[in-house]
C-alpha cells in the first residue's frame, strides 16, 4: 500500500478507466505457480511489440545495408536492438508499476495543449507505420501473384474484417495470430540463411563496431537509416498497456513479479527480431554485395535478384510470403496502438473496426495515389518516407518515458536505477541527434 500511495503523488489526477479495459486483466496468471509456467502466462506481448521491429520499412534499410556495405553494419543492428530491448522494459514497467499505459501518464503529466499536441505526432507516427504496412503487403501480393499495386493496396482494406473477427476471440487470439506469423517469418529467412550460404566469420566480425560506419558518410546514412527504422513509437504506447492484459497480484510484489516475467518474454521477443532483421542484411550482403549487385536498394529488385544469383526458385517466393506475414502481423498491433493513444491522449472511445478503417483509410489514400501515378518506384520512395516521418516522432515518445520512469514519485520502488537513468537518457540524447542529423540529410 505504501507503494501505491508513493506513486499516487506523482500524479495529478485518479487513472481512471483502465488501458484497452475490455481485455484489462482478461489473462489468467497461475498463482504460486513454477517459473515457466508462471512464465508462460506472460508470453505473448513481447512478441506483439517485437512486430514492430520488423515490419516492411526496416527491409528497406536493411537490404541496402547489406547489398552496399556486406556485413559491416551488422553491429549497428545489433546495437538498435539493444536500444529497442532498454526502452521496451521502460515502457512495461511504466505500465506494470502506475497501471497507466504512456498515453495515459502524458495526458495526466502535461498541459492538455501539449497532451493534444503530442496525441497527434502519435497518430502520425501510427499513420505512417500503417503506409509501410500497405505498402509492405501490397508489393508482397504483387511478388506473389502479380497482382497491380494498385488492387493490392484496395485489398489491404479488408484487413479491417479480419482485426473485427479476431478481437471477439479474446486477446490472446490475436496474441496466437501474431506470434504464427513470426515463426512463419523466421522459417523462411532460415531457409534463405542456409541457401545463401553466408561466410559466418565476416558475420561473427560484423557484429563488432568499427569506426568507419561514422567516418564512411554513405555507411553513416544507412546507419541512421537502420536506427530510425528499428526503435518504432508506436511500440512504447502500445507495451505499456498490453501488459495490463495480465492479471497480476497489483501489490509491490505482484508488480515486481511481473515486471521481471514481461522483460524477459519482451527480451527474448524482440531477439527474434533481431535474428530477423539480421538476416535480412546477411541474406542481402551474401546474395548482392559479393555477386556486383551493390546496387540493390529495395524490396523489389531483392526479389527479383533471388532466385537467379541462388539458383533456388523457392527463395524469392519464401521473401515474398515473410514481407506479406510482416505487413499482416504489423497492420493488427499498429491498430491496437491507434486504439491506446486516441483513448489514453483524449479519452475518445470509439469501436475498434471503426478506429481500424479510418486508420487504414488515411495510409491507403496516399499510397493509392502515389501508386497510379508513379508506380513501383514511386511506392518504394513512398516507404523510405514513412520511416523518415517515424524517425522524427521517436523522441516525442522516448523522451516522456524515460521522464516518467526517472521520476521517484510517479514510479515508487520502481523507479530507474541511477545507472540505467544515465544509459536510458544517452539513448535518448543520441536517437535524438542521429534522427535530426538523418532528417536534415534528407531534406538537403
Amino acid at each position: 500500500m505504501e507503494a501505491t500511495n508513493t506513486t499516487m503523488k506523482g500524479w495529478q489526477q485518479d487513472k481512471g478507466e483502465n488501458s484497452l479495459a475490455d481485455v484489462h486483466s482478461s489473462v489468467h496468471v497461475p498463482k504460486d505457480s513454477g517459473f515457466f509456467k508462471t512464465l508462460k502466462a506472460y508470453l505473448g506481448p513481447g512478441l506483439m511489440v517485437a512486430v514492430g521491429y520488423m515490419d516492411p520499412g526496416n527491409w528497406a534499410t536493411d537490404i541496402a545495408g547489406g547489398a552496399q556495405f556486406g556485413y559491416r553494419l551488422l553491429s549497428v543492428v545489433l546495437i538498435s536492438n539493444l536500444f529497442a530491448i532498454l526502452l521496451q522494459h521502460l515502457s512495461l514497467k511504466l505500465g506494470i508499476a502506475t497501471g497507466r499505459d504512456l498515453a495515459q501518464a502524458c495526458r495526466d503529466h502535461y498541459s492538455r495543449p501539449t497532451a493534444i499536441g503530442l496525441w497527434l505526432l502519435a497518430e502520425i507516427a501510427i499513420a505512417a507505420t500503417d503506409l509501410a504496412e500497405v505498402i509492405g503487403s501490397a508489393i508482397a501480393l504483387n511478388l506473389l501473384f502479380g497482382l497491380p499495386l494498385t488492387i493490392g493496396i484496395l485489398i489491404t482494406a479488408v484487413d479491417v474484417l479480419l482485426l473485427l473477427y479476431l478481437q471477439n476471440k479474446g486477446f490472446q487470439a490475436i496474441e496466437r495470430i501474431v506470434a504464427s506469423l513470426i515463426f512463419l517469418i523466421v522459417g523462411c529467412f532460415g531457409y534463405e540463411l542456409i541457401v545463401s550460404q553466408p561466410a559466418m566469420g565476416d558475420v561473427a566480425s560484423g557484429l563488432l563496431p568499427r569506426t568507419e560506419i561514422v567516418t564512411n558518410p554513405g555507411m553513416l546514412y544507412i546507419a541512421i537509416g537502420i536506427l530510425g527504422a528499428t526503435v518504432m513509437p508506436h511500440n512504447l504506447y502500445l507495451h505499456s498497456s498490453i501488459v495490463q492484459t495480465r492479471d497480476f497480484g497489483r501489490d509491490e510484489a505482484g508488480r515486481a513479479s511481473a515486471i521481471k516475467f514481461a522483460t524477459i518474454d519482451s527480451t527474448v521477443s524482440l531477439f527474434l527480431a533481431f535474428f530477423i532483421n539480421a538476416a535480412i542484411l546477411i541474406l542481402s550482403a551474401a546474395t548482392f554485395h559479393f555477386s556486383g549487385n551493390q546496387h540493390v536498394a529495395d524490396i523489389t529488385d531483392a526479389h527479383r535478384l533471388l532466385d537467379p544469383i541462388l539458383g533456388v526458385k523457392l527463395a524469392g517466393i519464401l521473401f515474398a510470403v515473410a514481407l506479406l506475414a510482416s505487413g499482416q502481423n504489423s497492420t493488427l498491433t499498429g491498430t491496437l496502438a491507434g486504439q491506446i493513444v486516441m483513448e489514453g491522449f483524449i479519452n475518445l472511445r470509439i469501436k475498434p473496426w471503426l478506429r481500424r478503417l479510418i486508420t487504414r483509410l488515411v495510409a491507403i489514400v496516399p499510397a493509392l495515389i502515389v501508386a497510379i501515378l508513379y508506380g513501383e518506384h514511386g511506392t518504394s520512395e513512398l516507404l523510405v518516407f514513412s520511416q523518415v516521418i517515424l524517425s522524427l516522432q521517436l523522441s516525442f515518445a522516448v523522451v516522456p518515458l524515460v521522464t516518467f520512469t526517472s521520476d521517484k514519485l510517479k514510479m515508487g520502488r520502481f523507479v530507474n536505477p541511477g545507472w540505467i537513468k544515465v544509459v536510458s537518457w544517452s539513448v535518448a540524447v543520441l536517437i535524438i541527434g542521429l534522427n535530426g542529423y538523418l532528417l536534415w540529410d534528407t531534406l538537403t
